[in-house]
């Protein structure tokens, strides 16, 4: 991960780091408050050696008491010091009770052993270190072996322990801090590992992760997308509406070898693959472009409920032989856009949608329109998008943002790669516009061109325009006097 890479990890889970940091100053807090206050009291005694008068008998002497210092250190929490500092205090405890309570130390190359009391009474915190250092004074005789009647060693008290005015423990300010800094690193590193084991794709360059298409297009989330289905007609000026315009724009400087016949499928269900079909075949049709869209999505078909027109009767009718295209095909407003709805649900849909009878039905079409796009099932539940890839120029592939998995996005560039077909680019859909993984929107987005279009022959069928709301009918572009366009 790159330094933008973190960057983006922490501008996106921030609410998490700071939620977890402030959980952990909360517990660090709470700790610090039940925690009984203790005070501190130390005692120092010194250890020298008696007698030697002469300058080897000091050096000497000085040697060996060095050399017992540390031992008399370790004697200060052994029973042996300790049950003569309780006895004489009267504490009622044991020996083992009050040691983790009582620290002794020595400093470097002195003889000077310091011993330090906690306990929540800071006048009992001194007594005890008093009395724990006339005990050590008194066990070092009793341990020590004399020598004609003097011992080599003796320890004299050079500090009193005096009452602590504040407490040692707890340390607030340090704990807070601690707190914190625990926090933190707990929220930065969950956040790292949230980003690391997420899966989705979220941006184009999770896409090139997976495939080295294009990306052709990048359609804004609308909150309000089931409500308004056909943006460009509901809000023109809406950035959604401009992302569509873009796509149109991407779409057509695409290289295909002349062929104009694009199926749009998506992974998995819910990604947006109808809307942005209905919507893309609009913007085409806006900028002159004569555009067929045929809904085969045999199963779940949308295309006929988005443009509010009859879908009684559709592609399904026409591949059995039950009725002719023309009969079908129904204009759509006052644009070169035709629609072909997908008719009755089959029980056999992929077996339809790879008959010669399709086959046939798209070179009819292609070779009237200047754009065909065939809105299609999920790649991975059903075969049928993959059978018409095969039969057409290429497959548009709608990834949504934060929906899709990377595993899902590349099981469906397999099913394609698999029969060979071509992915024309894929289009990344539901891309939020706020946040870390906002995608830039403003006015860079070209808009429709005014390529004029001429008559068109019949299809053997007038239909009336589709119903829509007055300020629909407002928003939706003018165009120039239609006719028909040639039978098939």
């Amino acid at each position: 991960m790159e330094l933008s890479d973190y960057i983006r990890v922490l501008r996106k889970n921030w609410l998490v780091i700071v939620v977890i940091t402030l959980v952990a100053l909360g517990a660090a807090a709470g700790y610090s408050l039940t925690r009984t206050p203790l005070y501190e009291s130390q005692s120092t005694v010194v250890v020298s050696t008696s007698g030697g008068g002469t300058v080897q008998d000091l050096q000497q002497g000085n040697t060996f008491t060095q050399a017992r210092v540390t031992t008399y250190v370790n004697l200060v929490t052994k029973p042996v010091v300790m049950n003569k500092a309780i006895a004489q205090l009267g504490l009622g405890v044991t020996a083992e009770e009050l040691a983790p309570n009582v620290t002794a130390s020595n400093t470097l190359n002195t003889t000077l052993i310091t011993i330090s009391v906690k306990n929540a009474n800071a006048v009992l915190a001194a007594d005890i270190a008093n009395a724990l250092a006339a005990s050590l004074t008194d066990a070092v005789q009793d341990i020590e072996p004399s020598t004609d009647g003097s011992i080599p060693v003796k320890l004299t008290r050079v500090q009193d322990a005096l009452p602590g005015t504040t407490p040692v423990s707890p340390n607030v300010p340090l704990n807070l801090a601690l707190g914190a800094l625990i926090g933190l690193a707990i929220g930065i590193g969950a956040a790292v590992l949230r980003t690391v084991l997420d899966n989705k794709v979220r941006s184009v360059r999770d896409i090139h992760q997976v495939t080295d298409r294009p990306i052709i297009g990048a359609i804004p989330y609308d909150p309000k997308a089931q409500e308004r289905p056909i943006i460009l007609q509901a809000d023109p000026h809406n950035t959604r509406s401009e992302a569509f315009r873009a796509l149109r724009t991407n779409l057509q400087f695409l290289e295909m070898d002349g062929g104009h016949t694009f199926v749009v499928t998506s992974s998995i269900p819910s990604e947006g693959k109808s809307t942005t079909t209905v919507n893309l075949a609009i913007a085409l049709a806006d900028a002159g472009k004569r555009v067929a869209l045929i809904d085969t999505d045999l199963r779940k078909p949308k295309v006929a409920e988005y443009l509010n027109i009859e879908g009684g009767a559709g592609l399904t009718d026409v591949l059995i032989g039950r009725v002719s295209v023309g009969d079908v095909m129904l204009p759509w407003g006052r644009r070169p856009l035709f629609v072909l709805p997908a008719g009755k649900v089959p029980p056999n849909p992929s077996e339809l949608l790879g008959s010669k009878q399709m086959t046939q039905l798209l070179d009819a079409i292609s070779a009237d329109f200047d754009v065909v796009l065939l809105d299609a099932p999920p790649l991975l539940p059903v075969t049928d998008a993959a059978i018409l890839a095969k039969q057409t120029t290429g497959a548009l592939l709608v990834a949504a943002a934060g929906r899709v998995t990377t595993g899902q996005l590349g099981g469906a560039v397999t099913a394609l790669e698999t029969v060979e077909a071509n992915i024309a680019g894929v289009v990344l859909s539901m891309v939020p516009t706020r946040g870390a993984d906002a995608y830039g929107y403003g006015y860079g987005y070209g808009y429709g061109y005014g390529y004029g279009y001429g008559g068109y022959g019949t299809y053997g069928v007038t239909t009336p325009e589709p119903k829509t709301r007055r300020k629909d009918r407002r928003a939706a572009a003018p165009a120039e006097a239609e006719t028909p366009p040639p039978a098939v």
